[in-house]
């Protein structure tokens, strides 16, 4: 099962960027999903997660900075991020759990001046 991960690019540092991830419909009612990202060099961390029951959390260093939500209309998770700064740079990728795990093809954000 595949998820379909879209929205990455290049932005200058405050800039922002939207990263959305469909699900197959007859999962996304139970998944919990999240985004993960990896910089060069360094390990896959978890930037944010939401429950089917909508509960949040984000990793410390994009509080106040990204917002995770989810539209059970469209089977999608969206990840805002706004205030982006270089130490954002990394793939990221989606990642959902409804007793099965699946991870959705990285995307790449950069950010640069």
């Amino acid at each position: 099962v595949q998820l379909q991960a879209s929205g990455g690019g290049s932005v200058q540092p405050g800039g922002s960027l939207r990263l959305s991830c469909a699900a197959p419909e007859r999962f996304f009612r139970w998944s919990i999903m999240a985004w993960y990202r990896q910089a060069a060099g360094k390990q896959r961390e978890l930037v944010a997660r939401i429950t089917a029951g909508g509960s949040i959390n984000y990793a410390d260093s994009v509080k106040g900075r990204f917002t995770i939500s989810r539209d059970s209309a469209k089977n999608t998770a969206y990840l805002q991020m706004n205030n982006l700064q270089f130490e954002d740079t990394a793939v990221y990728f989606c990642h959902a759990d409804w007793g099965t795990i699946a991870w959705g093809q990285g995307t790449q954000v950069t950010v640069s001046s």
